[in-house]
């Protein structure tokens, strides 16, 4: 029986794996960030686009040499639906996996995922967070590129482009959501 867990049932899982509080953070704020994103691209599916957000990084604090690739049996060995073990893994294309983002949310997973990074570290840079962030902000340090240079900003053009946005747009979409996130979800 292949499941398609629910979001809590995705941290359970991510928890299984990895104690790091960045790395628990990161699944967190992904999954808020999809969740958001399927409330406009794809309502109905919030709980999914959620799960797989989660859980996308399953295997990168053990085994980050075998990023993307440790993750499959680890989701199978769970019980995952292989459409939650092909989202995982299309966020690591070109990268570390060779399976590319097909469906909608998968997209959105592969561009999002760096932004939320490059975004999270201007909140930090900034006294009041992500209160009163505008795009610009982001735009300026997207340009910066020594300021977060772990975010590919190649992954996020090529993953907007992907969508048919630009950076901005994308930027536009995914700010909003990361302003929106309660600090204690999902608990």
């Amino acid at each position: 029986m292949s499941i398609i867990p629910t979001p809590a049932q995705a941290m359970e899982w991510v928890r299984r794996y990895n104690q790091e509080e960045f790395h628990l953070h990161h699944a967190k704020t992904v999954g808020w960030v999809l969740d958001c994103l399927a409330q406009s691209h794809d309502p109905g599916q919030e709980e999914y686009w959620q799960a797989v957000g989660i859980l996308h990084d399953i295997d990168f604090e053990r085994w980050p040499e075998e990023h993307c690739k440790k993750a499959p049996a680890l989701l199978e060995e769970l019980g995952a639906d292989p459409t939650v073990v092909h989202g995982v893994v299309s966020d690591g294309w070109g990268l570390c996996y060779d399976v590319a983002p097909e469906r909608l949310m998968e997209k959105y997973l592969f561009a999002a995922d760096e932004l939320t990074g490059l975004i999270g570290a201007a909140a930090l840079m900034r006294p009041t967070g992500f209160e009163g962030m505008e795009v610009k902000s982001v735009m300026k340090k997207f340009k910066d590129k020594k300021f977060a240079a772990g975010c590919s900003r190649e992954v996020i053009s090529q993953g907007a482009e992907m969508l048919g946005l630009t950076i901005q747009e994308l930027a536009a979409e995914v700010l909003p959501a990361m302003q929106s996130m309660p600090e204690d979800w999902p608990g």
